[in-house]
């Protein structure tokens, strides 16, 4: 059996198969996703999802789904899939007698004595979605008609049927193309046969995405068909779908399909999913290179690329990479600053971290590739920028103090990693000095030290040269909480906060550490009691009366328990790096093959191949958010490598 199969008693199985989605990117940006049997469950999910230049990269569902009927002399059998109001209609799952993830999504229909294969494919760094019918087996001629569903509205949003929409369309080769309404591109859709289309608009109402009713959002919306194609075939015919914002030339669709699945890497084990899932959060795009946090509803966020940064590249030995998302994030600085979401115009630079895990980053850098002197002369300007920034003051009242720390944070927002907010209001506040910003901050002042040093930049180390002392004088005595042998997780006007947290590891895993070799196996053991979970760490101790332990309900109650018991995979690979510093290598080594086995089980659950956002505080531990993320992804691939290349 393949590695990433389902037979036919999983996929007529909805309650089982509904529940699995799949993800195909073009690496600009654009994706198609929807469940294992075809049918939409979210209005993220969509054959052809685009992010529109004219529209500020905004992502765009353009086509929704695609429905085949296959006709023959007695009957029409209709293989697609939608839900309704109580019912799924058509029902075309029954037909489905295999699914293989590799090369790229396949599906196998039987009807009586046909056997239609089905193969869905993104072409890489283009527009274009391509679907190949092989028509494996049938008796006698039969007629195919394809019907596809329209939405041309924001991942974000819904469409009804209006009298706006354009439903009138312009001739193609082979097809036709369609431009619902202004400021759109236009949508191509074309086959590689000759075939007829028939015009016959009509809306679809109440579509019904089940996940965005659990998650508390409108779940309903009305999809325009504008009429449908129908194609002769037979036994052993081959027919391209072509979607794109483009005409295409018709006599290339057959060699672009085979040429864009020969590209396709290997998905036939654990290591080969997380590499094919880290190439699809980097984007090109505009001469810009970016990272996407997480799919299907996540954009570019500068915290988490800085996090996963090198774990999707330079733990698979791409440095080249690495320094163009680099450069494209540094040109969008302000003011010491990183964006943290948004493009263009609409950018936000409200994370305070984001800043400091640039040095991490290059730190990690260095390990892969030695050149101390390319780096401090490529990004010194940039280090000693951020650096003054956070020493005299920047927005949010970012600051040092006297003692060396950093304070941050105003009143109604939230700056660190933990930002979620409800009716305006921070569930996890944190202003004052953060555990992890401070130890982000000493790590990053030390290793601007030790560079400059190496380079002999004179002026900075004298201007700096007595602040990791001041640091080191003031952080114990404020953060460390003796009577549970712990770090509090901030400290404010009040005092400390000594909730059980995980952002204590930091001071313990980065490079350069505040914390006592005498005190961190207390904080990595207290850690591993409470906190440590097969995936990843809880956001909160369930000793605490505040913890949640299950990531449900509407936006309100997903945001309260999003930091606070949740389980974020993320952050096993600090905890990993700290556990070997206290424990050892025997001891580290068996807990990352046990959390291999076990996110080796989910490329089969939830996002196929990849690895969720978050997990349930709660055992089982189910996962939750956006089906495929790139910290995730990024930090259990840092994991597995830096193992590999230790036993070896």
């Amino acid at each position: 059996m393949d590695y990433l199969s389902f037979d036919k008693e999983s996929l007529v199985n909805l309650e089982y198969s509904l529940n699995r989605e799949i993800l195909s990117t073009n690496r600009a940006g654009g994706y198609l996703s929807t469940s294992l049997p075809l049918c939409n469950t979210r209005k993220y999910h969509g054959l052809m999802v685009l992010p529109l230049e004219a529209f500020n990269y905004e992502n765009f569902v353009l086509l929704s789904s695609l429905d085949e009927t296959i006709i023959t002399e007695e009957r029409s059998f209709n293989l697609g899939i939608h839900k309704y109001p109580k019912i799924y209609s058509p029902r075309g799952h029954k037909y489905l007698i295999d699914f293989k993830y590799a090369p790229t999504p396949t599906l196998w229909y039987r009807v009586g004595n046909i056997i239609l294969k089905k193969e869905l494919l993104f072409a890489h760094k283009k527009e274009n979605l391509m679907i190949r019918y092989t028509v494996d087996k049938a008796p006698a001629s039969l007629k195919m008609r394809m019907k596809p569903f329209l939405a041309f509205r924001r991942t974000h949003d819904l469409t009804h049927a209006n009298m706006t929409a354009n439903t009138k369309y312009e001739q193609a080769e082979n097809g036709v193309s369609f431009k619902l309404y202004k400021g759109f591109p236009r949508l191509y859709l074309q086959l590689n046969k000759k075939s007829s289309w028939i015009s016959s608009p009509e809306w679809y109402h109440k579509i019904e995405y089940k996940e965005e009713i659990a998650r508390g959002y409108p779940g309903h919306e009305d999809l325009l068909v504008p009429g449908y194609f129908e194609v002769g075939l037979k036994e052993g015919d081959q027919l391209i779908f072509s979607a794109s914002t483009g005409e295409v030339k018709t006599r290339t669709i057959t060699s672009n399909f085979k040429k864009e699945v020969s590209l396709r890497p290997p998905k036939d084990d654990f290591e080969n999913c997380l590499r094919n899932a880290a190439s699809q959060f980097i984007v090109h795009r505009d001469k810009m290179t970016q990272v996407v946090a997480g799919f299907p509803w996540f954009g570019r966020w500068g915290r988490d690329t800085f996090i996963a940064l090198p774990g999707l590249t330079l733990s698979l030995g791409d440095t080249e990479t690495c320094i163009k998302v680099l450069d494209s994030l540094i040109s969008e600085m302000k003011d010491g600053f990183f964006p943290n979401t948004g493009n263009k115009g609409k950018v936000l630079f409200n994370s305070v971290d984001a800043p400091l895990w640039f040095f991490w980053v290059l730190q990690r850098y260095l390990m892969v590739d030695d050149q101390p002197a390319m780096i401090w002369k490529k990004y010194s300007k940039t280090m000693k920028k951020i650096l003054s920034t956070y020493r005299n003051g920047g927005i949010y009242s970012v600051h040092m103090d006297d003692n060396g720390l950093i304070w941050q944070g105003e009143s109604g927002v939230a700056l660190t990693w933990m930002d979620a907010v409800v009716d305006g209001v921070p569930v996890t506040p944190r202003t004052g000095y953060a555990v992890e910003i401070c130890a982000l901050w000493y790590n990053a002042i030390r290793f601007t030290l030790d560079m400059a040093e190496l380079n002999g930049d004179q002026s900075f180390v004298k201007k700096w040269k007595s602040i990791p002392g001041l640091i080191e004088d003031h952080f114990m005595d404020v953060f460390w909480y003796d009577k549970g042998r712990y770090l509090a997780d901030y400290v404010d006007h009040k005092g400390q906060n000594t909730a059980m947290r995980p952002n204590q590891i930091f001071a313990i895993s980065l490079p350069f550490s505040l914390v006592p070799p005498s005190e961190q196996r207390h904080v990595v053991d207290r850690i591993r009691s409470e906190l440590y979970t097969k995936k990843g760490l809880r956001t909160l101790s369930p000793k605490n009366p505040a913890y949640i332990g299950e990531y449900y309900g509407d936006q309100r109650n997903r945001d309260k328990a999003y930091h606070q018991g949740t389980v974020w995979p993320w952050l096993l690979g600090h905890f990993f790096t700290s556990h070997i510093k206290v424990r050892g290598r025997e001891d580290s080594f068996q807990l990352a093959d046990d959390l291999m086995n076990t996110f080796n089980e989910d490329m089969t659950t939830y996002g196929i191949a990849s690895i969720a956002e978050i997990y349930d505080g709660d055992p089982p531990h189910r996962p939750k958010g956006a089906i495929s993320q790139a910290w995730s992804v990024a930090e259990v691939i840092r994991i597995l490598k830096f193992v590999q290349k230790e036993k070896n």
